[in-house]
């Protein structure tokens, strides 16, 4: 494999990059429908293609490799994962594309004060003070001024 596609910096930019279109695709979508039923609608589409994935990639049998640990807590990310997409749809429904997404990024702030916290990862202080720059960026656009 080609060192990109090891390098976690391409598939992180590339994660935000299809988070970027998700914003834009989505807010057009949930045009004259019901949010929940527009978070139903994606993520029906997202548990098919991330099985045509598992089984064109020769990895379902990976599935018996799943611990009872790993299983409870991938079962957790999911619910949390359910529980932001319907609560970014509503928002998505309710106000600008612009706006919502850049609150919805304070996740960034929040996975480095969890991560450090419950994790125990360390950041330099130059990194907090982009974790705090992400957070007033986030606030100002959302604020509008």
């Amino acid at each position: 494999m080609s060192p990109l596609l090891e390098s976690w910096r391409f598939w992180a930019l590339a994660a935000a990059g299809f988070a970027a279109l998700t914003a834009i695709l989505a807010k057009v979508g949930v045009a004259g429908v019901p949010s929940d039923v527009a978070t139903f609608v994606r993520t029906a589409v997202i548990l098919v293609f991330a099985g045509a994935i598992v089984v064109v990639s020769g990895q379902a049998g990976g599935l018996a490799q799943v611990t009872g640990r790993s299983l409870a807590f991938l079962i957790l990310s999911g619910l949390a994962t359910g529980a932001s997409w319907l609560c970014y749809f509503r928002a998505l429904s309710l106000g600008d594309a612009a706006r919502v997404a850049p609150l919805d990024k304070l996740s960034v702030v929040l996975v480095a004060i969890l991560g450090a916290t419950l994790l125990g990862e360390t950041l330099s202080l130059a990194a907090w003070a982009g974790v705090a720059l992400i957070a007033a960026g986030a606030a100002l656009v959302a604020s509008g001024l």
